[in-house]
């Protein structure tokens, strides 16, 4: 028995474990071609990143790739959740592509084929070339089209060989944090553009979903982000508020795809602001999927509020937490497979496509916080796959430390430590833990 409290043999024959990272987090996105992004502009504009931090070098993964695909397989694991930069496939994000990005992507498919990982491709990962930004971004319905081309032009070259795809990494993410909340570029706190990017990252999801199966490409998914909405107190004025966050974050994107229906609490507050016609791109957001991908970190506690929609405040509550702040909150991921599953779902295969945590790591140091993180949150999968849920696969954030978006380098969500200085790659005792786990049969 391993430090994680199981092996393979206490989960369904088949099950699949893997690790997740993210193109402009590790790649380095100033090498081989690549085009401006959102990204760069946000970083450098002070106040919005840590030390105005970017992906310039990150951890060199185009460089390193090789190393990193032998950390993976030496690990044992099964899968390897990767992301595509759109900018670095089609430099001013449509037009003529960059022959090395699409080398680049070609080489590390089949280096992961070479040895025996499963390719699991997103196609965004939050990178948004710059010329598209300054054309509006995901506010303009014409992204729609502009991602459809992009995902035709990368699939042509690598679907072939991908095991899964899925378009785009946590709609809430592109739509709400970036354009309500402004903490991720482009950094805007605007309701009419959130009501737009929150449609209209759907309408490409489902566009890009049509490019693949036109191409032959199978095993194809969405991936969204949850958050355990729990009430401050009991009153019924935070029950509501908590509700209506769990609208936003958990229901709105998973009613779109899954029911081709907004949920009404949401449109009270972003209706008036859709763009026209809005309800006619139901039927394209809502594709067929052949799985559901879920990320899952954390609950938050929400509070009414006065003032404009949403009427309510975040609050941090009394569990212990991560390097994020993030309260450690397991039961929650049991919650969100068995809400997928009875609301949406059904029999659809589902996958946790991130789970993890960040932790101020030193590679001196074993991170037992994050193997007591993982063995939690296993344990919660397992009693859902117990319980019916159809869950054939967990994949871990991130394989290695990297570049944290807002937050910059200094928080590590790694299995493996990086030196951001040297690039030397070290595995941490989470690694060996579930490489332990994964050996055993």
């Amino acid at each position: 028995m391993s430090g994680l409290g199981f092996t393979r043999a206490d989960w369904p024959e088949g099950f699949l474990f893997g690790v997740a990272t993210s193109a402009y987090q590790i790649e380095g996105h100033a090498q081989g071609g690549a085009g401006r992004t959102h990204w760069d502009d946000f970083a450098a504009t002070p106040g919005n990143v840590v030390r105005a931090e970017n992906g310039a070098l990150a951890c060199d993964h185009l460089n390193r790739w090789a190393e990193d695909l032998d950390l993976i397989a030496g690990g044992g694991f099964d899968i390897y959740r990767f992301s595509t930069s759109w900018a670095r496939v089609l430099p001013e994000g449509r037009g003529a592509a960059n022959p090395e990005g699409l080398d680049f992507y070609d080489r590390l498919v089949d280096g992961m084929l070479a040895r025996g990982l499963k390719p699991a491709l997103t196609l965004y990962h939050w990178e948004l070339p710059s010329a598209l930004n300054d054309l509006g971004g995901w506010r303009n319905r014409d992204i729609a089209g502009w991602f459809a081309e992009y995902a035709e032009v990368l699939c042509r070259r690598i679907g072939d060989r991908v095991w899964s795809a899925a378009p785009i990494n946590e709609p809430w993410c592109v739509g709400w944090l970036s354009h309500f909340l402004g903490a991720h570029a482009p950094g805007l706190r605007d309701i009419r553009a959130t009501a737009r990017a929150m449609h209209h990252v759907g309408l490409a999801h489902g566009n890009a979903t049509q490019v693949m199966r036109g191409l032959g490409m199978g095993n194809l998914g969405a991936v969204c982000n949850f958050e355990y909405a729990l009430p401050l107190s009991d009153s019924a004025e935070d029950i509501a508020a908590a509700k209506r966050y769990d609208g936003i974050y958990n229901r709105w994107f998973l009613g779109a795809m899954f029911k081709g229906a907004y949920p009404e609490d949401v449109l009270e507050g972003l209706g008036p602001h859709m763009p026209d016609g809005w309800q006619e791109d139901m039927a394209t957001i809502c594709q067929p999927l052949d799985w559901l991908g879920l990320n899952y970190y954390t609950c938050k506690r929400i509070a009414h509020a006065e003032g404009p929609w949403p009427h309510l405040s975040e609050h941090v509550g009394a569990l212990p937490q991560t390097q994020m702040g993030w309260e450690i909150c397991p039961e929650g991921l049991g919650h969100f497979l068995r809400f997928a599953r009875d609301n949406y779902t059904v029999d659809l295969p589902l996958y946790v496509t991130e789970n993890g945590m960040a932790n101020p790591d030193t590679p001196d140091q074993p991170d037992t916080a994050r193997i007591d993180y993982l063995r939690a949150h296993f344990a919660q999968a397992r009693e859902a796959i117990s319980e019916g849920v159809p869950l054939k696969g967990y994949i871990v954030w991130s394989l290695m430390d990297n570049y944290e978006w807002a937050l910059g380098y200094e928080k590590r969500f790694g299995l493996v430590h990086v030196d951001f200085d040297s690039l030397q790659r070290r595995p941490k005792a989470s690694y060996q833990a579930l490489k332990a786990a994964l050996a055993q049969a």
